[in-house]
């Protein structure tokens, strides 16, 4: 196995384990060199302050980086920090795109999400037909 491969692994263990500064220290360079899955999880770290301190803005960098390479988790992520002005201003228009990016890939909880901004209208125009069918799906993949 690659090292950088035995670094994410290694750095995935430590992070799940809540070895955060462990964590830290492998995925560091993996997201520098634009590893989704380590930026993801860099991203937790710094928006919860865990192994270091809380860093808002590095928290969105990350969670930015992973989510525009295609990691739905970062992107359901993201789409959370803008719905609670959280680590950036309140946004629900991103909001919702970032919730539609991770809910097309099959995310449940950001198809339940979708499906409740457009119930609410919530950064979209309210559409109950548009809810249903974002509930629905949620349902189908939980």
């Amino acid at each position: 196995m690659p090292e950088t491969d035995m670094n994410l692994v290694s750095g995935i263990s430590a992070f799940e384990a809540k070895e955060f500064a462990k964590a830290f220290k492998f995925l560091s360079p993996l997201a520098e060199t634009g590893n989704d899955q380590a930026q993801y999880r860099l991203a937790v770290m710094y928006q919860n302050g865990l192994g270091h301190v809380r860093n808002d803005m590095m928290a969105l960098k990350w969670m930015r980086a992973a989510a525009e390479q295609g990691n739905s988790l970062a992107q359901h992520g993201l789409g959370f920090m803008y719905l609670q002005g959280e680590c950036t201003p309140k946004d629900e228009k991103q909001a919702a795109e970032w919730f539609r990016r991770a809910a097309e890939q099959g995310l449940a909880g950001s198809q339940m999400t979708l499906g409740m901004l457009y119930e609410q209208g919530i950064g979209v125009e309210k559409n109950e037909a548009e809810a249903k069918k974002w509930y629905e799906k949620a349902q189908q993949n939980s």
